[in-house]
């Protein structure tokens, strides 16, 4: 790849002086543009050292409105990073609708830098990266963002190793600038022909159609200022134009047209035993039980630093609350969180759907329980018509993706589905209507999602299907016995953390 590239290519003054103001004023343009459309844009800088990274960022945001752009300098993980999920940094740091985050190196780090490791001596240094795994994830992160509207632009920087030598020694001249060049950076340009298939590996195997890469021959500045001018615009112009031409997806029956589901009556949810009960007494000795263990996993996992994750989802009604009441009642509120989630507001929906999950995700060694979560997309959303069909199909793919990177960073995750029938559900709201101190817990909506109880049944049992998988299954509790469904969830976090430790 590289030596086909011709760094030789050079823009005089007077060329630069004609091109590249109306690419300023029209960058502006887009800008705003992209701002009143709410479309989110990050742009990627990675490349060699004494690229030119700073310098041509710097250049890139001038004719910008500082009020619609961050610029992220991303360098190894600090201490509360390197307890989060790897992408969490990334994630909590994607722009909302409008705005413009721009990264000077970037989730690429991992490969280039910090995971990678290769050792130099080796006759074949690329081997390192042909085994590397996180590509995959590289792209379910790239893909679930371009999916969702976001313009992702990466482009790496490329000189001459006889290139940058003269940009180090001019560093290394200055007494301002030389603190810059470190032995590190002296030894990377030694063994610059080396990196050069591992760097092209990299880049053939994240360039995809959403997520392309850019190769901004940067010996010449000028020409590599234009190049990037002319990129950006021409990305945003792509997606501006895209929107113009799209048509509004109909709401459409929320049945799936997926062969194989469309036909399969709630099988999952109708072969559950219901009738699977616990007497008072054997409730109170086992809950006692459990609950200590539970208490003794906590500190056992935060001394391990493994961060759990906890979703129920359930009918309304079926005891989320008062089962999360037992699971948490023995634990140190310093080392748990219970994130109710509930429709997103306003700025949430600026973003992607993922994100404010994402931001909730426990660092090492804590637990997040989370009260109904990400699978509002294929149950609530999908039901009601709050996303496209397109939207809630491809959301368990991208779920699926999501709690594969967290479990292979080390999370246990754990996903209760609390199963009641009509009848139980009927006898618990009746009772809560006519309870003082319950009343508050049923409103006029859980009526009405009551009524399109055959609906839901229908996309339940299709998200436990394509979301129960190997590295994270769903169980489902039968919760028409209150006592009988506290216990089995307590018991399964205990079989779930121990398989951990």
């Amino acid at each position: 790849m590289f030596e086909k590239i011709d760094l030789t290519k050079k823009m005089d003054k007077k060329e630069y002086d004609r091109i590249f103001p109306d690419l300023e004023i029209r960058l502006g343009e887009l800008q705003r543009q992209a701002r009143d459309k709410k479309v989110p844009i990050m742009i990627v800088f990675e490349g060699w050292d004494a690229s030119g990274k700073g310098e041509l960022i710097n250049d890139l945001i001038l004719p910008l409105d500082p009020r619609g752009f961050n610029v992220y300098q991303i360098s190894k993980p600090d201490k509360e990073e390197s307890l989060r999920p790897f992408f969490w940094r990334f994630w909590t740091r994607t722009p909302a609708g409008g705005r413009i985050a721009v990264f000077e190196k970037s989730w690429y780090r991992r490969t280039l830098a910090e995971k990678l490791d290769i050792d130099l001596k080796k006759k074949d240094p690329l081997r390192s990266v042909k085994n590397f795994e996180c590509f995959d994830k590289v792209n379910y992160f790239e893909k679930q963002l371009a999916n969702e509207g976001y313009v992702i632009i990466k482009l790496f920087l490329h000189i001459s190793k006889k290139e940058q030598k003269k940009r180090f020694d001019k560093l290394e001249k200055n007494s301002l600038t030389s603190w810059i060049i470190s032995k590190e950076d002296w030894n990377l340009h030694k063994n610059y022909n080396k990196y050069v298939p591992v760097i092209e590996k990299i880049i053939e195997s994240t360039d995809t159609e959403y997520a392309p890469w850019t190769i901004i021959k940067a010996n010449d500045k000028r020409f590599a200022r234009v190049k990037i001018f002319d990129t950006v615009i021409k990305a945003i112009e792509n997606k501006l134009e895209q929107l113009d031409s799209e048509r509004t997806n109909d709401k459409q029956d929320i049945r799936s047209e997926i062969p194989g589901i469309k036909n399969m009556s709630t099988s999952i949810l109708e072969k559950v035993d219901m009738s699977r009960s616990l007497t008072a007494d054997e409730y109170k000795k086992k809950l006692k039980i459990y609950q200590d263990r539970i208490k003794e996993i906590q500190y056992e996992a935060f001394i391990k630093k493994i961060p759990i994750i906890i979703v129920y989802e359930g009918w309304d009604a079926s005891g989320k609350g008062g089962n999360i009441k037992r699971l948490t009642e023995n634990l140190d509120p310093r080392g748990y969180e219970v994130v109710p989630i509930s429709s997103p507001d306003d700025y949430e929906r600026s973003h992607h759907y993922l994100w404010r999950f994402w931001k909730e995700f426990p660092k090492a060694g804590h637990i997040t329980i989370f009260d109904r979560s990400w699978y509002g997309r294929v149950l609530v959303e999908r039901v009601e018509g709050l996303c496209s069909q397109e939207e809630w199909k491809r959301a368990y793919g991208e779920i699926n993706e999501m709690e594969e990177t967290l479990v292979d960073f080390g999370s246990v995750l754990i996903k209760f589905w609390l199963h009641i029938d009509r009848d139980v559900q009927f006898e618990r709201f009746k009772f809560r209507e006519q309870d003082v101190h319950k009343k508050w817990k049923i409103t006029d909506e859980d009526w009405r999602n009551r009524s399109k109880w055959d609906d839901y049944a229908v996309a339940i049992d299709e998200m436990l299907l394509r979301t129960s998988t190997t590295y994270a299954p769903w169980t489902i509790i039968e919760s028409n016995d209150k006592y009988y469904a506290r216990i089995k969830t307590l018991k399964t976090v205990i079989e779930e953390v121990e398989k951990a430790f």
